[in-house]
């Protein structure tokens, strides 16, 4: 549950809400509407949905929601409806309300779905029994690749979602799209930036090494435990995948990149992750589920190389933006410190890597 405070009656108005949903999702029941906030962020509020039936769940944005909320939400929606007619975890869509005179904002209603998820505010983020203990954390990992799988073979244009993202060359913009907001922190922060070590020669490699033969499929954009939920009792097996606000169309195996991210790596067996929020060590390597991957897939692996060190160029160039709002004194000193040790181990990683492929 959020601590933070949020006036009910102005996010979900009982009495134009309960009228909607009485013609748009029958499944929630009849009853009298009973409301509470089920978690809350900057983009989007998750409110609990009950009339006496199981219960379901409304995102929406906040009262006041930033810039492209609004179209992000039924986004979500829309997705989230055209994968119901695949085997892709995911929570089910009942409906959604473009129309703000209902809620002050457009909406969705979607499953609640059971199962559980990783408990982040914990050091030992698996608060799921046997989940919490060897070997069943293993599976964890596997288990979300399962559902990538699903993902990336599911033919996008068939669902309804051929106009879903932007046309061709998804990963020709790639670099240019994180150097440039890396490159955008000056002006929004005054920042004036930093030499890292290692960013210089992983944006050249990037540029100049051969791009994989892009295979066009939905990505979730947003790929790693906080977006996941599990089923209960072993083995590892995932309910749903949620939080769609980043989805769009492109290269699936993205995704692969990105959630591997943290993982052992077989080429690089003494490094340690003292920031992690679960032990990697209790984890497959990133190349043993690279290969799961691609033998559910038919993707090369010897493509993961470069999505690996796209990820892990995106994340120092996203992760910058807490050092540069430390400088404006946006942020305590102390947190852009420890960020800044993130980003700068991330480029000396990839400049570690590029040599050992060299």
């Amino acid at each position: 549950m959020t601590s933070m405070t949020y006036d009910l009656d102005e996010l979900a108005p009982k009495g134009p809400l309960t009228e909607w949903l009485d013609a748009h999702v029958p499944e929630l029941g009849k009853g009298p509407l009973e409301t509470s906030v089920l978690s809350g962020g900057t983009s989007n509020v998750v409110l609990t949905l009950s009339r006496g039936e199981e219960p379901m769940v409304m995102r929406r944005p906040p009262a006041v929601p930033p810039p492209g909320a609004e179209k992000g939400v039924l986004r979500e929606a829309r997705i989230l409806t055209a994968l119901g007619q695949t085997e892709v975890p995911h929570p089910r869509c009942y409906g959604a309300c473009e129309d703000v005179s209902v809620a002050g904002a457009p909406f969705y209603v979607m499953e609640k779905v059971r199962g559980w998820a990783p408990n982040l505010r914990d050091e030992k983020i698996w608060n799921e029994a046997p989940f919490d203990q060897m070997p069943y954390e293993y599976g964890i990992p596997f288990a979300i690749v399962d559902g990538l799988i699903a993902l990336a073979n599911v033919d996008y244009e068939a669902i309804g979602l051929g106009d879903y993202g932007k046309p061709g060359k998804f990963l020709e913009r790639q670099v240019d799209r994180w150097s440039g907001q890396l490159a955008s922190y000056k002006e929004r922060y005054g920042y004036a930036g930093r030499h890292l070590e290692g960013y210089a020669e992983t944006e050249e490699w990037l540029r100049q090494a051969t791009l994989p033969q892009e295979v066009r499929g939905i990505i979730h954009g947003d790929v790693g435990t906080p977006n996941m939920m599990f089923r209960h009792g072993p083995p590892a097996r995932l309910a749903a995948m949620i939080d769609w606000e980043l989805s769009t169309i492109g290269d699936p195996m993205i995704d692969m990149g990105w959630f591997t991210g943290g993982m052992r790596d077989e080429d690089y067996p003494e490094k340690e992750f003292p920031t992690a929020l679960n032990n990697p060590a209790n984890f497959p390597t990133k190349q043993e589920l690279a290969r799961y991957y691609c033998a559910g897939t038919g993707r090369d692996i010897r493509d993961f190389e470069w999505f690996s060190l796209l990820a892990k160029f995106k994340s120092g160039c996203l992760l910058e933006y807490k050092v540069a709002q430390a400088e404006a004194g946006i942020l305590p000193k102390e947190t852009g410190r420890f960020f800044a040790r993130i980003v700068e181990n991330v480029f000396k990683e990839t400049k570690a890597q590029i040599a050992r492929m060299q």
